[in-house]
């Protein structure tokens, strides 16, 4: 076959040899196998080569019980859960010398399962190294690591005092409720804000966060300014000095106000208020709160959104709260308007017939009022509003803004859904807070529970409020234990859950290791 050629096609009567692999005996025990620089097969390769000579079988690292972290040398500590990816980072890390210097590559790792309680953690590495003219052999190898249980720094010094913090972030809002600080518990978990605290203690109107370091609490107040409204005012104490070197001490203080206005809140502006806003209001609702309050006038459809530097020029409070809600029964809806969209919320103006349900049986009062939430009601639902008609309200500018305007005698605020106990698929993971069970009021246990129970319930019924926050499933829960409740009543898809990881038992129990399956790095 000349060359350039094509081969000959098949059944074209031409003789096609076939393509046979060469083969030699190795040098020292004569097998046959395919040929190499070495001429030795790979038995006798490995028997009078070892390429993880050199290679450490035992090593040593170091772990804080009490925050479950590892020593990353020289000062850092990482946390890392049982079987981690990050674990076994920490851990290539303290063989990664050796292996350069004796130029063995890493072609994959994995953990060897051992007793929690035998404070050893294995490996089983596959190395690779080039051998007698070019041969790469790879070879498993197993590592030992012993772990030293010591204090970070931190935990070390909680555990010598409690009280010998450097900072303090003192967290504070001027509301009835704890609706605020539940939604911020959330937001710190999730990113681990409040990690580097020493300890969270509860305090009248708020929480305490003290540290180790000014730097750690200054990170939280500037997380808390672009979630969250709030005003700060700094101070410091000199706990002691060295006149000699001249170094001192201070104890540093975090103030942190956060504005008393809140979702679901209904405000009155000012005349002055209104006038600079645009002529929005006078009666407002707050519809979101995060670093700018969200302002929404029902009867108008018109958002705005007031940042804490325009809000502490007006310094309005809220005239009627969550708490002073009233359920009505929608008796007719009639839409107003097409359905539109604001800053990614969907409102439709309506007119709604209502009546209290405290009045059903007593009597024939019946309100028509105009309504933002149009494209949820229709007749026959339970709604949540604010009685304008029958409230006692101490407010000047309320007071004012019924005196100037026809205003509504009741405005809708949201949905309501028939209350049922069930057992829900998911939970919250909680702040270890310090309570002062000394001076705690009676019947204060209860109310926080109604809040935290309340506050499930909104994240059941607002997607949106839940989209800032994790939302863990809850291995208790059996499909079988949840009562029957209602097609249109809001429940959170399970797409939107994720595995919780337990790092420990109760704080009685020493940390016990998961049994996860092992993992792999290539």
């Amino acid at each position: 076959m000349m060359p350039g050629s094509a081969p000959p096609a098949a059944g074209s009567g031409m003789f096609v040899p076939t393509h046979t692999a060469g083969t030699v005996l190795c040098c020292m025990c004569g097998v046959s196998m395919q040929p190499n620089p070495a001429n030795m097969c790979a038995r006798c390769l490995r028997a009078r080569v070892d390429i993880t000579e050199g290679v450490p079988r035992n090593a040593a690292v170091v772990y804080c019980p009490d925050c479950f972290s590892y020593l990353q040398p020289p000062r850092s500590w990482i946390k890392a859960g049982p079987e981690s990816p990050e674990l076994m980072q920490i851990l290539l890390r303290r063989i990664k010398h050796p292996l350069a210097r004796l130029r063995v590559s890493l072609s994959g790792a994995e953990f060897v399962f051992s007793e929690p309680h035998s404070k050893r953690l294995r490996l089983k590495l596959r190395l690779r190294r080039e051998v007698l003219n070019g041969i790469v052999l790879e070879q498993t190898h197993p590592v030992e690591f012993v772990v030293h249980d010591r204090l970070c720094d931190s935990c070390a010094r909680a555990q010598a005092n409690p009280d010998q913090w450097v900072a303090v972030v003192q967290l504070r809002q001027h509301v009835p409720h704890r609706r605020t600080f539940l939604y911020l518990e959330q937001l710190l978990i999730k990113h681990g804000q409040a990690a580097l605290a020493i300890r969270v203690a509860s305090a009248p109107g708020g929480l305490d966060f003290f540290f180790g370091s000014r730097s750690h609490a200054a990170r939280l107040v500037d997380f808390l300014g672009t979630v969250a409204p709030i005003q700060t005012n700094t101070a410091k104490q000199l706990v002691s000095h060295d006149t000699k070197s001249f170094i001192y001490n201070y104890k540093y203080t975090f103030s942190v106000e956060i504005c008393p206005i809140c979702r679901e809140d209904l405000i009155a502006l000012s005349p002055k208020a209104s006038r600079d806003l645009g002529g929005l209001g006078p009666l407002v609702l707050c519809i979101k709160v995060t670093n700018a309050i969200a302002l929404l006038d029902p009867l108008t459809l018109r958002v705005h959104h007031l940042e804490e530097k325009k809000y502490r020029v007006y310094n309005f409070k809220a005239a009627l709260t969550s708490k002073q809600l009233v359920e009505y029964m929608v008796l007719d809806i009639e839409q107003e308007s097409p359905e539109i969209t604001v800053d990614g919320s969907r409102y439709q103006l309506a007119y709604a017939q209502v009546a209290r349900m405290s009045d059903f049986g007593k009597n024939d009062t019946v309100f028509t009022v105009r309504t933002h939430l149009g494209h949820r009601l229709n007749p026959g639902d339970l709604a949540l509003g604010y009685d304008l008609y029958g409230a006692n309200m101490n407010d000047d500018d309320m007071d004012k803004a019924l005196l100037r305007q026809n205003l509504p005698e009741v405005i809708l605020v949201k949905k309501s859904y028939e209350k049922k106990p069930r057992t829900r698929r998911w939970k919250l993971k909680r702040l270890p807070v310090e309570e002062d069970l000394g001076n705690k009021p009676k019947g204060e246990e209860e109310k926080r529970d109604d809040e935290y129970g309340r506050f499930l319930l909104e994240l059941e019924r607002d997607p949106e409020l839940r989209f800032g926050i994790n939302l863990y499933k809850n291995e208790d829960y059996r499909s079988e234990m949840a009562s029957t409740i209602g097609d249109d009543v809001p429940t959170v898809p399970i797409e939107e859950l994720i595995e919780d990881l337990s790092l420990g038992d109760d704080d009685e129990d020493e940390e016990e290791e998961g049994s996860a399956p092992a993992g792999m790095v290539e």
